[in-house]
């Protein structure tokens, strides 16, 4: 539960705790980010991890100067954690298949396999672009694709795509919204809106699930 609630506070004022970061460790920061983002794309078990709001915020506070980072510099790294997360998680999946969902575990739920694994098969490579902007299945997707023996080669094409456009699609959104005067004094409720728009998806496709499951 205290977990729970570090990760919240730690989403909701991410802006803070970014600023806090880039004190402390100056140039480190882009391998930290480079973690997180290579985890929470990289790794079934951490699909917990903040990466929107992570990333948005991260380009609002390049833009606000006095960090020391450059805005180019870190969309290359973070594209590269992207890139390399989704082609280990690719990996992950290819080796050890659909065993490792199971009922009643609350990280790698069963139904998180079925949801993406149904978005994958409508959607095709298309899916592996169209999840990177959505929480859990960019986490999810590159599995299942593993799992379903998806050419590798294609896979990465579309691999790279994905994660070029939500690497540098949200940095340079909060790099350039984020220090709109809007923006600035209301950078929680914009965190929050990017949160909840990110999750509908996700939300939406476990009640449909549930509905489907009573149908049956």
């Amino acid at each position: 539960m205290e977990l729970i609630q570090t990760l919240i506070d730690f989403i909701l004022h991410i802006d803070k705790h970014l600023a806090e970061i880039v004190n402390e460790y100056h140039t480190l920061t882009y391998w930290i980010l480079f973690l997180i983002i290579f985890a929470e794309t990289g790794f079934v078990v951490t699909p917990f991890l903040p990466g929107d709001s992570l990333l948005f915020a991260m380009g609002a506070l390049i833009a606000g100067g006095n960090t020391g980072l450059n805005i180019w510099l870190m969309t290359g790294v973070l594209i590269v954690a992207a890139i390399l997360g989704n082609t280990v998680n690719y990996k992950l999946g290819s080796f050890f298949g659909a065993g490792v969902f199971k009922e009643g575990n609350r990280i790698l739920k069963l139904e998180y396999y079925h949801q993406s694994q149904q978005f994958f098969e409508k959607h095709g490579g298309k899916a592996i672009i169209f999840s990177r902007f959505l929480p859990i299945f960019r986490t999810i997707a590159p599995f299942v694709a593993g799992i379903a023996r998806m050419p590798f080669g294609r896979y990465t094409f579309f691999n790279v795509v994905g994660g070029v456009s939500w690497i540098a699609g949200l940095l340079f959104a909060g790099y350039l919204l984020g220090q709109i005067p809007w923006f600035k004094n209301n950078f929680e409720l914009v965190i929050i809106l990017i949160a909840v728009l990110t999750f509908l998806p996700a939300v939406y496709a476990a009640v449909a699930s549930r509905f489907k499951k009573k149908e049956i």
